[in-house]
């Protein structure tokens, strides 16, 4: 034989086998399967969107919520568990084990201001849970909200997108909310969902637990010996504040009493229960500037009405997430899986004062500059939760939400990151219905599922060295010891410019008021162990330790990349890479392209003049949308209904028509010329084949993330623009030929962002 011909004989690199001339005068061998441990638990993460600390009937809620009673009182409830104050932050923190600034995510993840904690998307340093679990011999899935890529990435590229940090499989929305009854863009995996309407029943808190149960059948009928990591990510209750019907029902009423008696409750019944001592404070009314809550007395018995009702809706979305988890638990018992599932269920951050001191029906116009109206409201208050409204209750049910802490979401107050948090184990936990009162922190999750599962984190992710060490403390020993010690010392708070440190149960916290200055002058500090509610400022007397935790603080804030901070000038929102100018060129939309993407869509129109041009084919009869921008949140629309040109405006809730006129049979042109006004609002002008048809004034400017849905061209898609049309006609597709629709983005006007950033630079230097 020669020495080539024995070579070829020679194992292959890598390979153990025996490879000779035939299959039959080989060896075969295969690499060893990875396997998670033996006996290894199926891990269940369930996180609700804004839910407060009493808002959870085992914490001393009003609201049914038997299914996650049941579990608590065969589980644990965490009374001391801290989350971060907002949504992107606390995500990224449960999945990495690591703070929420070092990994990218010092801010719910829209806009990349160009700042290295602040990149609205995970560091590629950094190794996810579902990654570890997945390289461990887990399957991982994930559904529901996802709210960890920024804005230009909702169409790609799709590094920071679900299945490629860790997930098997994915089904959800990657925004930060989306409308429950029409949600505007779902994802499965790596794909857009392409619906044009949904039906009449369709909610989606119930589709989202329909799909993992279907995943978890599926793949324990496929292996049921691999062990499953579930991520079931809730929209709820994050606003728009949107429920079924007859669950709404169910609380009519129930709130008329207003929010200070539903707090006063509350904070009886979590006493009643042994969360808190009876010699606990429950502090006074909310009253700290722009943070205030009005007593319910003083309010007009038309905002008590219309404010009952928003909350009415808020119970009946928690009431749905926990039938919901209710039917999750049932299929898991179904597959004999659930006594040997870790479930944790808690939330992202403490309930939300989004909707500011009166709420309103349209999400949108709270986070516009435009002012609501309490008796427009008031007017739709029967479609209140329905799909026809989208909204947000006023930050005094946030402040009963929140029982017994201070303030709201965001802040680094109790009431923004202290959470409810309900364990189960029964295969494990050895005093069902127990309480436990360390201190655990959201960072703590990770490492205390590897340490149940018996792995290490890793210390590379695709040959690139991670950050770490974890941060984060396994809490394994508190499921079956409640004496078990604390591991979590300390830990640093910041959003928004609040700032908090917490070390061996004393705290410092800020109350920070945009655009004012940062200063030692603002740090309050609390003994937690006899004062959990913050209720006696220790500052003045304890003067060293306040300066310990300043500076413990300022340590930490040069560490993990916290810095800079927010001033409140608003920059982050506005400052944005070069490479998103992209976004704001001409682009022309053929028919049957699904719908554009609301960012790249909405960075053509906001703030700014555009025009809309439309080339078709029209012959007597024809009919159906020409082109429609948003949903019920806000938005416009162009269609040819009754042989004429109509334009509708929804300027959140407020609808206007203009008419274009009537066409004449053949090949049309329709452009529609909006110039935007120093009121922030636009012109328009409607031309019909070059000739000007229509023109009206003062239309309502779109703010923020509205229109939150994309360009349809010759349909409606999901949530219509206006429910009349609607009503009449589904999607109203166009029954005509359509060429095409050209959007032209024109001048940008003085609310822009190219037009306020060095506005907003000077005024923000003031406080550096």
């Amino acid at each position: 034989m020669s020495d080539d011909t024995a070579k070829r004989h020679e194992p292959y690199e890598g390979w153990e086998g025996r490879a000779g001339r035939t299959i039959a005068g080989s060896d075969p061998w295969w690499p060893e399967a990875v396997r998670a441990p033996e006996g290894a638990p199926n891990i269940v993460v369930v996180l609700v969107d804004d839910l407060g600390f009493a808002d959870l009937g085992c914490y001393g809620s009003e609201i049914d919520t038997p299914n996650i009673d049941r579990m608590a009182a065969e589980g644990l409830r965490y009374l001391n568990f801290h989350v971060n104050p907002m949504c992107s932050p606390t995500r990224a923190s449960l999945l990495t084990g690591l703070n929420h600034h070092d990994v990218g995510v010092g801010h719910v993840c829209h806009s990349d201001p160009g700042y290295p904690g602040y990149t609205s998307e995970l560091t590629e340093h950094c190794a996810t849970v579902a990654e570890i679990l997945r390289a461990a011999g887990y399957a991982t899935l994930m559904v529901g909200k996802w709210h960890l890529c920024k804005d230009s990435n909702l169409v790609g590229p799709r590094h920071s997108w679900p299945l490629q940090r860790g997930f098997d499989h994915y089904y959800g929305f990657l925004d930060g909310f989306t409308n429950f009854h029409h949600p505007h863009r779902l994802i499965r995996d790596n794909s857009v969902v392409r619906t044009d309407q949904y039906p009449d029943d369709y909610y989606f808190t119930d589709d989202i637990t329909d799909e993992a149960i279907g995943m978890v059948r599926e793949q324990k009928a496929a292996r049921p010996d691999q062990p499953f990591f579930l991520y079931l990510s809730h929209g709820a209750v994050h606003a728009p504040l949107q429920a079924k019907q007859a669950d709404i029902d169910k609380y009519r009423g129930a709130y008329d009493a207003g929010w200070d008696e539903i707090r006063q409750r509350r904070f009886q019944r979590q006493i009643e229960l042994g969360i808190f001592d009876a010699d606990t404070t429950l502090p006074p009314r909310n009253s700290e500037e722009r943070n205030d809550v009005t007593p319910w007395d003083e309010l007009s018995a038309t905002q008590k009405e219309v404010f009952a009702r928003y909350m009415e809706v808020f119970a009946a979305m928690v009431d749905n997430v926990d039938q919901n988890f209710g039917r999750l638990r049932a299929a898991l018992e179904e597959l004999g899986e659930w006594d040997n599932t870790l479930v944790l269920f808690t939330s992202d951050n403490g309930a939300s004062r989004e909707g500011e001191d009166t709420g309103c029906s349209q999400y949108f116009e709270v986070l516009s500059p435009t002012q609501g109206d309490i008796d427009a409201d008031h007017a739709r208050l029967d479609l209140m939760g329905g799909p026809q409204t989208l909204p947000h209750y006023p930050r005094g049910w946030a402040m009963a939400g929140n029982t017994p802490f201070r303030l709201y979401k965001i802040n680094t107050h109790a009431g923004g990151h202290q959470v409810a948090m309900v364990s189960s184990w029964p295969q494990r936990i050895a005093d069902p219905g127990g309480f436990r009162r360390q201190y655990l922190h959201i960072t703590d999750v990770l490492p205390t599922v590897l340490d149940i599962v018996g792995l290490q984190a890793p210390t590379e992710r695709n040959g690139q060295p991670l950050k770490g060490p974890l941060v984060g403390a396994s809490f394994a020993p508190t499921l079956t010891d409640a004496e078990a010690p604390e591991h979590h010392a300390e830990q640093y708070y910041e959003q928004i410019g609040h700032r908090g440190f917490y070390r061996d149960g004393w705290e410092a916290v800020t109350l920070h008021l945009p655009m004012t200055p940062f200063g030692d002058h603002e740090w309050e500090v609390y003994n937690l162990a006899d004062d959990p509610t913050e209720t006696v400022d220790l500052s003045e007397v304890e003067p060293e330790r306040r300066q310990e935790l300043i500076d413990a603080w300022e340590q930490a804030a040069h560490r993990y990349q916290v810095f800079p901070m927010d001033e409140g000038s608003m920059l982050k929102y506005v400052q944005r890479p070069p490479s998103e100018e992209v976004y704001e060129t001409p682009v022309r939309i053929v028919p049957g392209t699904d719908t554009l993407e609301r960012y790249r869509s909405m960075k053509m129109i906001q703030a700014r003049s555009f025009t809309v041009e439309i080339e078709f084919e029209y012959a007597s009869g024809d009919e159906g949308m020409l082109v429609a921008h948003g949903d019920q949140g806000g938005g416009y629309a162009c269609y040819v209904e009754g042989g004429e040109v109509v334009y509708v405006h929804n300027g959140y809730g407020h609808m206007r028509h203009l008419s274009g006129g009537a066409l004449a049979e053949g090949r049309r042109s329709v452009r529609l010329d909006f110039t935007i006004t120093d009121g922030f609002a636009w012109d328009l002008r409607i031309l019909v084949d070059g000739v000007e048809k229509g023109v009206g004034e003062g239309f309502t400017g779109m703010w923020t993330m509205a229109p939150f849905e994309g360009i349809d061209v010759g349909i409606d898609r999901r949530s219509p623009v206006s429910w009349d049309v609607y009503e009449r006609h589904g999607p109203f597709p166009y029954t005509n030929a359509i060429d095409a629709v050209t959007y032209t983005p024109g001048e940008q006007g003085p609310m822009a962002a190219i037009n306020t950033t060095q506005i907003l630079q000077q005024m923000g230097a003031r406080f550096e």
